[in-house]
């Protein structure tokens, strides 16, 4: 939880210029977007999905480079946001981001996966302050659901 000195999440987003989509993106299969357990909030793995449903597509280090997946995954990082304040209302509630598992859908003599996924780790660290530094493992996979560059899922700390 924050205090009265401590911006929130909410005014972090702000301050950067950063709109929420007003729902998160809806899962494409038979899951949810979050499910609890305990304090813990495990994010499916979420998009590239723009605020009007468009994906954005391409295998990493041939269709996109490296410089354009790590926006893409600033922008997964804002859609798990956004599930998250769908799920929470209150992202002040959030109290750590835990692990982060980045998915990159790269060319196999791609290197830079960590490179890519910074774009969701810096975002996160931009928007929870201290409390968005994680643990995370990145890596590239020869495809991912509907051609999307990157996926990204969390698990988040929560307090009661």
């Amino acid at each position: 939880m924050t205090d009265k000195t401590t911006p929130t999440p909410e005014a972090r987003l702000q301050a950067l210029g950063l709109t929420l989509p007003q729902t998160a993106p809806a899962p494409i299969g038979a899951f949810a977007n979050v499910r609890r357990c305990g304090n813990l909030l495990y994010v499916s793995g979420q998009g590239p999905v723009e605020a009007d449903g468009s994906l954005r597509r391409g295998k990493v280090g041939v269709d996109v480079t490296a410089e354009e997946a790590q926006e893409d995954a600033r922008l997964v990082a804002l859609n798990i946001i956004a599930a998250l304040k769908t799920h929470l209302s209150d992202l002040s509630r959030v109290t750590g981001v835990i692990k982060l598992l980045g998915l990159v859908n790269a060319h196999p003599e791609f290197q830079h996966h960590p490179f890519v996924i910074d774009g969701a780790s810096t975002l996160l660290h931009e928007v929870f302050g201290e409390a968005g530094v994680h643990a995370r493992s990145s890596f590239g996979v020869g495809s991912l659901p509907n051609r999307i560059t990157v996926e990204i899922e969390a698990i988040v700390e929560i307090a009661e």
